[in-house]
Order: C-alpha cells, then sequence, then structure tokens
C-alpha cells in the first residue's frame, strides 16, 4: 500500500517541511505534497489547489498533515478527507511528517497512530545547560557512587 501525504499550512511552511523531509527521504517526493496557504486568498480557491494537490499524489489513500486546528489551512483540509481513505491530523511538526513518511506503506490506520506518536514523542523539553552544570536536588541520586 502506498499512501499519499498532503501537508496544508500556512505559507511557507508546507513547502518547508516538505523540503526538510526530503533532505532526509529525497525518495518520498512523490508521495509527498504540499499546499502553502496564503493570506488573503479565498477558501475556495485553497480548497481547488487542494484538491490538485491531492491528485498529483496519485493514490486514494492520503494522510492530510495541517499546522493547526481551526486555522484556515484545516479547515481546508476538512473538505478534503471522507475519514476512511484519507485522513487528518492537525498540529503537523517534523517529528510527526518525518514518522508518516517513514511508514507510508502501511495501513492508513497504522499509518495515523505512527504519525501520531511521532509528534508528540517528538516534542520534549530539553535541559538549559549541560546535566554537569545543573545543581542537583536533595533527593536525586548520585550516579558517581560506584567512581573514586
Amino acid at each position: 500500500m502506498n499512501n499519499g501525504i498532503l501537508i496544508v499550512a500556512h505559507a511557507p511552511l508546507a513547502s518547508a517541511l516538505r523540503s526538510c523531509v526530503l533532505h532526509v527521504f529525497p525518495d518520498a517526493a512523490a508521495s509527498v505534497g504540499v499546499l502553502d496557504v496564503q493570506p488573503n486568498v479565498p477558501t475556495d480557491e485553497s480548497l481547488a489547489a487542494a484538491r490538485t494537490a491531492m491528485s498529483l499524489l496519485g493514490t486514494d489513500c492520503v494522510l492530510v498533515l495541517t499546522d493547526m486546528f481551526g486555522a484556515t489551512p484545516c479547515n481546508v483540509a476538512l473538505k478534503l478527507i471522507d475519514g476512511v481513505n484519507s485522513r487528518l491530523i492537525a498540529g503537523v511538526n517534523l517529528p510527526m511528517l518525518l514518522r508518516a513518511v517513514t511508514y507510508r506503506n502501511e495501513a492508513m490506520d497504522a499509518l495515523v497512530a505512527r504519525a501520531m506518536a511521532g509528534g508528540t514523542q517528538g516534542v520534549m523539553q530539553v535541559a538549559v545547560t549541560a546535566p554537569q552544570n545543573q545543581q542537583r536536588k536533595p533527593n536525586d541520586q548520585n550516579h558517581n557512587d560506584h567512581q573514586q
């Protein structure tokens, strides 16, 4: 099964995300389409462009990824999907997209689950300073007890 992936986002985010993913997976170019939703473009025009972008993927099964729930790109994408052969996830990020491209040949339900996991697991708080420069708290275990 070859699922297409369509990114519908505020300009220029969709194209930027596609460029990033093709840096890692250059062979996925035909599977990843984009629509950069431009400001001040009527929704009907964006929808027509989205339908064209979706048809260019050449597959009936498409995972549509948008940047933000409730915004114009998401509202346009909602009109594209049928919930069976095409699904929609809002809140696209690069880890989600990389995971989706990696598993684009799986069944749609599995692809959606993997994309969601990639998106959520890719978001984490990172220490501001290196661990060796952070103050220890009273209850922290000393991982250097074994060293002399």
